[in-house]
């Protein structure tokens, strides 16, 4: 009895992954050092190999805890906010990309100094017309949007399983559409990356917003395969409310994108 639980929150058992994370995103690191200076990619995939490893136990092992009972409503609450601040950390690490294109948009540099004969994008860049793929793809990024969205509705306003289902297969479908068109798209691109500014804003922005949409496609799909096994319940969803959150963070950023990059910085 002097060791029983009388309070709300989690007491994490001993774990190894923070240690196989740390220990995996240095090897990743330094193997990244060593392909940019042409030494191979072998250490790089084997650090990605052992991070996504420790992101596939760790997070298993939070799923079994909730299954367990030791999300309480308190740790809930600790769940949300953490992943909120994780969000605001993805809105900086996209306000730097967007810095940067608007700073070299607004005083491009030109061949002698800054502003003198400097255009905007620069002279011999050929954009995409944002009124052809690029306007398809915000269409079905927002309809993917709006899918997690009745997905959501479903489970928590109704304890619809089937239409949750329905929803989710949806929003991961047009998911996998985008990605599909955003690699269609970069094959058919007039520039590329390196060699001039825009090229880099452009991929770099684009890019990693694409690497964005992957990683929430796969949340979600990790959300279908949870609840052909019986998880999730209206009051208790928070790995869902979680990848509907990260989806539609990722909508607002393509949205911005698609204004910013393609309109009016082409």
């Amino acid at each position: 009895m002097a060791h029983a639980k009388n309070h709300d929150y989690h007491i994490l058992s001993p774990s190894i992954w923070p240690f196989l994370g740390a220990v995996a995103g240095f090897v990743m690191l330094f193997g990244a050092v060593l392909f940019f200076h042409d030494h191979g990619p072998w250490m790089l995939l084997i650090g990605l190999v052992g991070v996504l490893y420790v992101m596939f136990g760790w997070w298993a092992d939070v799923v079994k805890e909730s299954r367990a009972g030791d999300h309480t409503p308190v740790v809930r609450i600790g769940l949300r906010y953490g992943f909120i601040m994780f969000i605001m950390s993805e809105v900086m690490f996209f306000a730097a990309w967007f810095w940067s294109f608007f700073k070299h948009a607004i005083y491009p540099m030109g061949p002698d100094s800054p502003l003198k004969d400097a255009v905007w994008p620069p002279a011999g860049i050929e954009t995409f017309d944002p009124w052809h793929l690029p306007l398809i793809n915000t269409l079905i990024l927002l309809c993917s949007g709006a899918a997690a969205t009745w997905a959501h509705h479903a489970l928590v306003h109704e304890n619809n399983r089937k239409d949750m289902k329905w929803g989710l297969i949806i929003a991961i479908g047009l998911g996998v559409i985008f990605t599909a068109f955003q690699a269609y798209e970069y094959s058919h691109a007039a520039f590329g990356f390196s060699g001039n500014i825009y090229g880099a804003n452009f991929f770099m922005a684009t890019g990693f917003h694409g690497a964005h949409v992957v990683i929430g496609t796969i949340f979600l799909f990790v959300c279908l395969i949870r609840l052909t096994r019986g998880h999730f319940t209206p009051e208790k969803h928070i790995g869902f409310e979680a990848a509907a959150w990260y989806w539609h963070f990722v909508d607002v950023v393509w949205l911005f994108l698609f204004l910013a990059v393609y309109i009016w910085g082409g």
